[in-house]
């Protein structure tokens, strides 16, 4: 390691040289971590964050203001870049491409860190065969009110719905507020097959939990329930990968466990300290999950005996949109979180007789992906709420275009 002028540190890392700009910056103000603690811990935990994200293009999410503001997404690669940096070029299904870094080794890790991504998003396929996932993700989402129990429950009703079905299933937290389940397939289908064998292990799922995990695409239909997410596995999607920091204050790890452990360990138990020291101790949990790649024709059969999912009726506007069965009724369309946040809680200030009949799971609070970043949409669903006492939809609290000045 050595220092240069322009307040840079320069790392020798499997051969390669890599600048780190600004390396004593505080990126993680609560724990302390600086940028350059952040690019050492990928590079100690390099066996398991590759295994994760090798070879994968990768979504570049970077937090180029910090972790209390929006990143946002970069798929192309940067154009000024090591010539040892590879990329792969990703049809996407809006018909658009784009050219995508693929990391391969600890030093391309530490680059794509000091860009100012702090957890690793890889498409769930390999550069040299970009139309056949090798990588089937369960992502459990809790709706509000739902504990980390009912989390568990769900996880291991998934693994024995994998486990009959031919698949292993490798748990980590997400590093957030639910859990992942990842199974190695065999790079057989295509994106529009495996998002099939994935919606349907969410509905086997509900079927073997109904009221703890629910397989249902629309959030106001979920209740306080576990959402399998199944569309984690469409084409355009990614996850954050296995020992991903998260951008959360205590600097959070997506970490991969043991199911043994599963019941037993807590998310917020996994942080960057704590990882390190885990990973230094026993090595990855989930070192076993590339000699475990599974067929999906079990799932794909099973597609055909459930047969096609109930849709929710169409809009009678004409327009061919989705008609919820729910009464929703939108509150704020926002920039940020926090202002969408603001804007909910006027709205509450003038409806308290409303707000005192609604369950946790009513409020709806959607993270939506714009052009390079989210953009944050609240609802609020009123089905609690006698008919005869429901407000009408209004004017909205924020009413935030994110597509203004777009052709």
């Amino acid at each position: 390691m050595s220092p240069e002028k322009d307040d840079a540190t320069v790392l020798e890392i499997d051969g390669h040289e890599v600048r780190v700009s600004h390396p004593e910056k505080i990126v993680f103000p609560e724990p302390g971590l600086t940028k350059l603690d952040l690019v050492n811990y990928y590079v100690a935990v390099a066996d398991g964050a590759l295994r994760g994200a090798a070879d994968r293009p990768m979504v570049l999410k970077r937090f180029v203001k910090g972790i209390d503001q929006e990143a946002f997404f970069q798929k192309r690669a940067p154009a000024s870049r090591p010539d040892w940096i590879q990329t792969a070029v990703l049809e996407y299904a809006r018909g658009t491409s784009a050219e995508e870094v693929v990391v391969t080794d600890a030093a391309a890790l530490a680059w794509v860190v000091n860009l100012g991504c702090i957890d690793l998003n890889p498409h769930p396929v390999r550069a040299w065969d970009l139309d056949h996932p090798d990588e089937l993700r369960v992502d459990l989402d809790p709706m509000p009110g739902v504990d980390w129990s009912q989390i568990v429950d769900v996880a291991m009703v998934a693994r024995e719905v994998l486990a009959d079905m031919g698949l292993v299933g490798w748990p980590k937290t997400s590093g957030s507020r639910g859990m992942h389940i990842y199974a190695r397939i065999e790079p057989r289908w295509n994106y529009r097959d495996v998002r099939l064998a994935a919606e349907t292990l969410a509905r086997e799922v509900e079927n073997r939990a109904p009221g703890l995990a629910s397989a249902h695409w629309w959030k106001e239909e979920r209740g306080e329930s576990v959402f399998v997410d199944f569309n984690q596995n469409a084409k355009d999607r990614t996850v954050a990968s296995a020992y991903s920091i998260r951008a959360l204050p205590d600097a959070r790890v997506s970490t991969p466990l043991d199911w043994d452990e599963v019941r037993l360990r807590r998310p917020e138990e996994f942080t960057v300290a704590t990882v390190l020291r885990r990973f230094a101790e026993r090595g990855d949990a989930a070192a076993g999950i590339d000699d475990s790649a599974g067929s999906l024709d079990g799932l794909l059969a099973l597609a055909k005996q459930l047969g096609p999912a109930e849709k929710a009726p169409a809009s009678s506007d004409g327009s061919g949109r989705r008609q919820s069965t729910m009464p929703l009724i939108e509150i704020a369309r926002a920039k940020t979180k926090a202002e969408a946040l603001e804007g909910l809680e006027r709205w509450k200030d003038r409806h308290p007789d409303v707000v005192s009949l609604l369950e946790p799971s009513d409020t709806l609070v959607d993270g939506m992906r714009g052009s390079s970043s989210l953009w944050y949409r609240i609802r609020v669903n009123l089905q609690h709420v006698p008919e005869y006492e429901r407000p009408q939809q209004a004017e909205l609290e924020i009413d935030y275009d994110p597509w203004a000045g777009r052709g």
